[in-house]
């Protein structure tokens, strides 16, 4: 007799291996703290709490180092040949140092000419086609780098890349759930694997700078990039910041901590918008991350478009240079965001002056980089940016492609057997079974029978592209599923039905059990900001109503009805959980969705994952966070750290 039971982020936190019978068949040796469900790592479950607890009553946690810390020794050897360096370098090319050009508007000539300090490819930037290989990637960068190196400074590009789920601009790479997902797992061992394995195929291009992770503690969940972020709990960010980084870093590839500072809490969730509250308020929720990013010697940090309290970031003295350089210590290198300086007020000159000497070393510029040079040198020579301010982004920038390893071998590349391997399709898959959360389960309609007879239906139900979301492929995600790789939830479904005696079948009629898919269509960055998170409307798919439709016609018919949510935040549920036995949140789980969605509802591997973010009951409710003094679990429709599982 199966029987539900709650669990809770602290048994999460503390790896506690709570409490399945259902084993997993496929593993000889297990280890507990990867699958603290199998058999073999069973407690009593009379231990486990049944009634959730708040987090934010004990938000101690267990401190783990992967990465070593920042190393004084090593930093002073670097910044001897750092100086060498700089010494030898005229404004201009210093000036260039400071510039990132997007792919797209610079040529390998002029990089010869001109010098440029980086290059970029924004969302969905190919060197030619969207489904460019590897090989193809690499042969752009090359080209960019040899010119590069011929150039006067001779100083290698470092190449930049929004890799925030999986290598998501290459065609054929291992997309890994979004950020919303991961931090339902909070489980700091996966997010370092992932780091790792999503720098891995990076390197299969040659590219080795990320602008990931983003570290947006979102208060409101209307925000476009909402499943940007980890949590609305600074707490889960906590625990999974500093793995992240160092995952990527001690792959060989840089790291970028972002939105510097309090992207995830601008009023109403409006992006790029303005964070109205006092500055205690803004250390505790929004600056806590980044005390663990540099305590990982993270490489750079990006600047949010938002402001705080009417001050644009991109101009902030005080949060850049005193609270990040100087209070923190960090010690790489600051970049704007796309184009954000010319939110700063005045002349395009004044804008490059006000943001270099708030400190922002290295400015995105993606189409006026020529033009930025000119206006970092006229500033200069007007004496408005010192030139002690000049060396000093500089340095940092010199200092962190020593540390990549870019002056020595500014060519390094991994073979292209590391692009969606077997080890990291099932990393993909074991972070999708440990990001879905079970908000429903009345009457055990889940584990489901592998001999059942099935029909399933909805918008998400056949669409790998759906499932990943937005920065798939393209800036704004994928609608016509077509990344190369991944298997649906439909195809997943039909693989084990079919070898075990069950059917999945084309009509409700027929079917003991229906699994309609509900799913938002893909979005980021403002063009998913919505005013209303409703199933049925914003960026939620039009086909959803049809769906729901069927969801309570199957219900009152006696079927068993299991509702799967394909989404980027949390959506309004209340009027329709009645028409479902069992509902599952599974955010935007990747490329290997199918299959780790497959793995749980079927009983070979129990649910874990827990809300990393308040559930609202209605939209009034959007907004309230377990970071409220008074916060109530009782009054939201789901409260942060909720979720369900199965056991004997």
């Amino acid at each position: 007799m199966k029987k539900l039971i709650l669990i809770t982020i602290f048994a999460l936190i503390a790896f506690l291996s709570a409490c399945s019978n259902t084993p997993n068949v496929e593993d000889d040796d297990v280890d507990c703290t990867i699958e603290p469900t199998h058999e073999d790592c069973t407690d009593d479950p009379n231990d486990y709490p049944v009634e959730p607890t708040n987090p934010l009553l004990d938000p101690s946690y267990e401190y783990i180092d992967y990465n070593e810390a920042f190393d004084q020794d090593h930093y002073d050897q670097i910044m001897v040949e750092v100086e060498a360096i700089l010494h030898s370098l005229t404004l201009a090319e210093k000036a260039a140092q400071m510039v990132q050009a997007e792919r797209g508007s610079i040529t390998p000539a002029q990089v010869r000419t001109y010098g440029v300090g980086s290059i970029l490819s924004g969302g969905g930037s190919h060197p030619s086609s969207y489904n460019d290989s590897a090989d193809v990637w690499y042969d752009m960068y090359e080209a960019y780098q040899d010119a590069a190196l011929e150039s006067g400074s001779g100083i290698p590009i470092i190449y930049g890349i929004d890799a925030v789920h999986g290598n998501n601009n290459l065609y054929g790479a291992t997309i890994f759930p979004h950020n919303i997902g991961l931090g339902a797992t909070n489980d700091p061992e996966l997010i370092y694997n992932i780091s790792k394995a999503t720098a891995e195929e990076m390197l299969t291009t040659g590219i080795n700078w990320t602008f990931a992770p983003a570290l947006s503690v979102v208060q409101n969940i209307r925000w476009g990039r909402t499943y940007e972020g980890y949590s609305e709990n600074p707490m889960v960010h906590d625990r999974l910041t500093y793995q992240a980084i160092a995952g990527f870093q001690d792959a060989g590839v840089a790291a970028t901590a972002k939105h510097y500072l309090g992207d995830g809490g601008t009023y109403n969730g409006i992006d790029q918008g303005n964070v109205i509250v006092a500055n205690d308020i803004v250390e505790a929720l929004h600056l806590a991350p980044y005390l663990e990013a540099v305590k990982a010697d993270v490489d750079t940090v990006m600047i949010s478009y938002s402001s705080i309290n009417g001050v644009k970031m991109h101009g902030h003295d005080y949060w850049i240079n005193d609270v990040l350089k100087g209070t923190l210590g960090f010690k790489g290198f600051v970049i704007s965001d796309w184009n954000a300086i010319h939110q700063l007020s005045g002349s395009f000159e004044y804008q490059v002056e006000q943001s270099i000497n708030a400190g922002v070393d290295m400015l995105m510029e993606p189409s006026r980089w020529q033009e930025t040079i000119q206006a970092i040198v006229n500033n200069v020579n007007n004496n408005k940016i010192t030139e002690e301010r000049i060396n000093d982004a500089v340095s940092r920038i010199l200092y962190i492609k020593f540390k990549r390893g870019l002056i020595d071998d500014p060519y390094a590349r991994l073979s292209t057997s590391y692009l969606y391997n077997q080890e990291h399709q099932d990393l993909a898959r074991e972070a999708v079974r440990k990001s879905l959360v079970l908000l429903k389960n009345d009457d055990n309609a889940l584990p489901l029978a592998k001999d059942d007879t099935i029909y399933i239906t909805g918008p998400g139900a056949n669409n790998v592209g759906y499932m990943s979301g937005g920065w798939t492929t393209y800036w704004q995600g994928n609608n016509n599923a077509d990344i190369g790789v991944g298997t649906s939830i439909y195809d997943a479904f039909y693989d084990v039905i079919s070898s075990n005696g069950g059917q999945l079948v084309n009509n409700m009629t027929d079917a003991s059990t229906v699994v309609v898919v509900l799913a938002e269509t893909p979005y980021s960055e403002g063009v998913g900001d919505n005013g209303t998170l409703t199933l049925t409307s914003g960026n939620a798919h039009p086909d959803n109503t049809t769906a729901l439709q069927i969801a309570q016609t199957a219900q009152a018919n006696g079927k068993n009805v299991i509702g799967i949510l394909i989404s980027g935040r949390p959506l309004l549920l209340e009027d329709h959980l009645e028409s479902f036995d069992a509902f599952i949140a599974a955010w935007l789980p990747g490329s290997e969705g199918g299959l780790g969605i497959r793995d749980v509802v079927f009983g070979d591997y129990n649910f874990t994952g827990t809300l990393a973010f308040t559930w609202p009951i209605d939209f009034a409710q959007v907004g309230y966070t377990s970071n409220e003094e008074d916060y109530d679990e009782d009054s939201v429709l789901f409260p942060f750290g909720y979720g369900l599982q199965y056991i004997d």
